[in-house]
């Protein structure tokens, strides 16, 4: 039984035949030459195995402060009830995290949910971005903008997500690879500068927020391959209208065994990077109290013939949310420096596979 269902049984997500295993299914795959088209593809793509969700920004409160925020939804196509008749099979699985980063508190406000699609209780839409568990929601606007909501124990926010740029299709046209193998590869792209209004509630104070956002999307068949350890990835609003998407893939030893990177210019010119003109190169570390993991929280990094410093809003932005994903990882809002250390945009900094190998 592979860990997807293992987590659903102990959540109680299945029900008893969920010992039973089907043959393995036949899954979408991801192939060259796809054309992505919008906005049919913000919805979900439930062919394919996996796919995720992924908003990220920087909001400003009245007083000035900044606050960090993240939601994300997972879908999971188990593969192993789909010959079930029963509505309470696990057909389709999802997840989601949500986290607000307040440097006031100094440590992130975080939250999460699993469920079975089913029963109008949990649903990803084929027709529409529209994506829900519970009362957690990520769905697309008739005006076209986005809307999201979460509750936590000591946060919330509703947010509304307006679109103020199209669409950046990352790698060859939406199709991104994530391994010198051909398999590993994912359809990818992005939302930058999202513009960002409404609500979000810390402790007892609720308060109205602006700001801007970033939506990442994918969905794949086979994402890291049996070589691969984890991820660090940076997605990055630039003050000067551009925007900036750069990854890299590790293996056991924590050397890269993959890169990539898009660039939009603040003219609207995109610019795709090779793995030979990345480079990841760690600074300061911060040791998590709570799981003793220890992740590179400052960054130089090298685009081409730029040179950037990545430095976060605040140390403690680990999110564990191994109760329903069975992933630990270091998710936080942070700045990014130019050079000459001048501040020229914000964004978030992923780090994954660090406690322990990422699992896919």
């Amino acid at each position: 039984m592979n860990w997807i269902m293992r987590v659903c049984c102990a959540c109680g997500l299945m029900t008893a035949t969920c010992a039973v295993v089907a043959a393995e299914p036949a899954f979408a795959q991801v192939e060259p030459g796809y054309r992505m088209e919008f906005p049919r593809d913000d919805a979900a793509h439930l062919r394919f195995h996996t796919e995720w969700w992924y908003v990220t920004g920087w909001l400003q409160r009245p007083s000035g402060e900044p606050l960090g925020f993240q939601i994300t939804f997972f879908r999971r196509r188990p593969g192993t009830q789909e010959g079930n008749p029963s509505q309470f099979a696990a057909k389709q699985v999802l997840f989601a995290h949500a986290a607000i980063s307040d440097p006031g508190r100094q440590r992130l406000l975080r939250a999460e949910k699993a469920a079975r699609v089913g029963f109008g209780l949990a649903y990803a839409r084929e027709q529409t971005l529209d994506v829900a568990i519970d009362d957690w929601s990520l769905r697309r606007e008739s005006g076209g903008s986005f809307r999201s909501i979460a509750t936590g124990d000591d946060f919330a926010f509703d947010l509304s997500l307006e679109p103020t740029q199209a669409p950046l299709l990352h790698g060859s046209a939406g199709y991104s690879r994530k391994s010198p193998q051909q398999g590993s590869a994912s359809y990818y792209y992005s939302l930058p500068h999202l513009r960002v209004s409404g609500s979000i509630q810390v402790g007892q104070q609720r308060q109205t927020v602006s700001g801007e956002a970033w939506l990442d999307h994918e969905w794949f068949a086979s994402f890291l391959d049996d070589a691969s350890y984890g991820w660090d990835w940076l997605g990055a609003n630039l003050d000067d209208g551009g925007a900036l998407m750069i990854s890299r893939i590790r293996d056991a030893q924590g050397a890269p065994r993959w890169a990539f990177a898009t660039w939009r210019s603040a003219a609207g010119g995109v610019r795709t990077f090779a793995p030979d003109q990345i480079e990841w190169l760690p600074g300061r570390h911060w040791r998590s109290p709570a799981t003793g993991v220890e992740y590179p929280v400052e960054w130089t990094l090298r685009v081409g013939e730029r040179t950037l410093r990545v430095r976060p809003l605040m140390d403690d932005q680990e999110n564990d949310t191994r109760a329903t994903t069975g992933t630990l990882y270091w998710e936080g809002a942070s700045r990014v420096l130019d050079e000459r250390g001048r501040l020229i945009g914000r964004g978030y900094l992923e780090l994954t596979g660090y406690g322990e190998r990422l699992g896919m």
